[in-house]
């Protein structure tokens, strides 16, 4: 097998593959990239079982062939060379035996049979949705971060994807929070529900692009979802078992509506962070009279009090939150004035539109006034 690659769109199509690429594995084939320019186009490929990915790499094929090759360290050597526009040249021998050059730079490393390689799974394409690469990276980063990645609870871990008709809804919970994205589609599909790891929609999201008009298929299957964009395909185990029944988790009644500028909120919150150590768990107390919104913290490094004015319908109320939780459902809305509903100190806030395209459920926390 000869190929030759510019060095920079090499970089990049292994940059794709390089996240299918365990941190830990006790199967050495699971650490490398598969070459494969068996056909008319060279295809990369990396699997760890639970998440795979395959793009095409743009390149010509000299002399055609397979080798599967160790991802960390072709990756270092080919990030390393230079030779400006001059070729990245990778062949390999009857026993893998492989040289990657450019120029007067030759690495010579020991390769594997790509027939060991583990291929990704055949998923059948029968029931599928059709979102812009745009509108999916935005939903997931709208959402992930309300799900808890490093639990051990898988559910948690996770994000929930439901079709119905014309709707696709992305919900992603730990416990302490809920986020919900709900987005129209151009026509209607077929039901699904499935649960997709965290790590998969994460990576799915920096590979895609920013671009409305370049669209991503989404195919469901009983144990996989595949996404396929441009020119690259991944594929995920699903996480199995019933997701939490958020339905009931929801209520549409409340006691007290807020509608408030939300950069205001936002950076008034956000200034009271500077004395909120992570580590140490206090909260933001909202002492919510006439119409204000008075922000109260108070830490080992001080005291900080604010005020944003908002338009208020119900009762007063004295309610305290995780900062964090507040600033990430803030940040996820573009919307320039947002509703807050609530009902009392130990019942969640709501943040919701009118169409409830998105849903931000946070829970208060106990506070000394």
């Amino acid at each position: 097998m000869r190929l030759e690659f510019n060095k920079e769109k090499l970089i990049s199509a292994m940059g794709i593959v390089f996240k299918a690429i365990p941190s830990r594995t006790t199967n050495p084939i699971l650490e490398c990239i598969l070459f494969d320019a068996s056909g008319d186009k060279i295809k990369l490929t990396a699997n760890d079982t639970e998440l795979g990915i395959e793009t095409v790499a743009e390149g010509i094929i000299v002399e055609k062939g397979k080798v599967a090759l160790d991802a960390r360290l072709s990756f270092d050597i080919i990030r390393k060379l230079e030779g400006g526009d001059a070729p990245v040249v990778i062949e390999s021998d009857s026993s893998f035996t492989t040289t990657i050059s450019c120029e007067d730079a030759v690495f010579h490393i020991q390769g594997r049979d790509g027939e060991e390689f583990s291929y990704l799974p055949v998923i059948e394409k029968d029931n599928y949705i059709c979102l812009s690469q745009f509108t999916l990276k935005e939903a997931v980063r709208k959402t992930i971060f309300s799900a808890a990645l490093n639990d051990t609870n898988k559910m948690m871990g996770g994000e929930y994807i439901e079709v119905k008709d014309h709707i696709v809804k992305f919900v992603a919970l730990d416990g302490h929070r809920i986020a919900i994205r709900s987005i129209e589609m151009k026509e209607n599909y077929g039901s699904a529900k499935v649960i997709v790891p965290g790590k998969t929609m994460n990576e799915i999201s920096k590979i895609m692009t920013d671009d409305n008009e370049k669209e991503v298929l989404i195919y469901f299957s009983k144990n996989h979802i595949l996404f396929e964009f441009d020119e690259t395909t991944v594929i995920s185990r699903l996480i199995e078992g019933e997701y939490f029944r958020i339905d009931h988790m929801l209520s549409k009644d409340y006691e007290l509506k807020l509608r408030v500028n939300r950069t205001k909120l936002l950076n008034s919150i956000d200034q009271s962070t500077i004395l909120i150590k992570e580590s140490d768990h206090k909260p933001i107390v909202l002492d919510i009279s006439e119409n204000n919104i008075n922000l109260k913290v108070k830490s080992s490094y001080g005291t900080m009090d604010g005020k944003v004015s908002c338009e208020k319908t119900g009762k007063d109320l004295l309610i305290a939150f995780n900062p964090k939780f507040l600033l990430d459902a803030l940040r996820a809305i573009e919307d320039e004035e947002v509703d807050l509903y609530m009902t009392n100190a130990k019942t969640p806030c709501y943040i919701r539109d009118e169409k409830e395209s998105y849903i931000y459920l946070i829970l208060p926390v106990n506070f000394i006034a």
